[in-house]
């Protein structure tokens, strides 16, 4: 089975077309290899997927020609453990991490005081 239909029919992405751009990036290996969206792969075969900040590395277990429930699509991958708790201790660092600031005032109030900086709204 291709390699992206899988990873469509699995459910990582939302379409073949993703899954292609994606594995084309680089963002996907199989057994440490990065691999072409034609790739054949087989049962027992080591998929990574690296989607924005989040690595999954999962063994193929299920080849399903088409996408179906997400019920069905979770039995057709079993994640690793060592994913598993790369993944756990990764959130646990996110959260216990500080928030960037955010600005206090809108932009419309940067305008605003932009605009009295400038004179705008007084009359000579």
């Amino acid at each position: 089975m291709r390699l992206d239909k899988w990873l469509w029919a699995a459910r990582f992405y939302k379409t073949r077309r993703l899954a292609t751009d994606e594995i084309n990036k680089g963002r996907v290996k199989v057994n440490g290899i990065e691999a072409k969206p034609s790739r054949v792969i087989v049962v027992g075969d080591l998929v990574t997927i690296r989607k924005l900040q989040v690595i999954y590395e999962v063994e193929v277990c299920l080849l399903i020609e088409q996408r179906g429930p997400a019920s069905v699509a979770m039995t057709m991958y079993q994640e690793t453990e060592v994913s598993i708790a790369r993944r756990e201790h990764e959130r646990e660092l996110r959260r216990l991490s500080p928030q960037p600031h955010s600005e206090s005032r809108s932009s419309r109030d940067k305008k605003r005081l932009r605009d009295v900086k400038q004179g705008k709204y007084f009359k000579s």
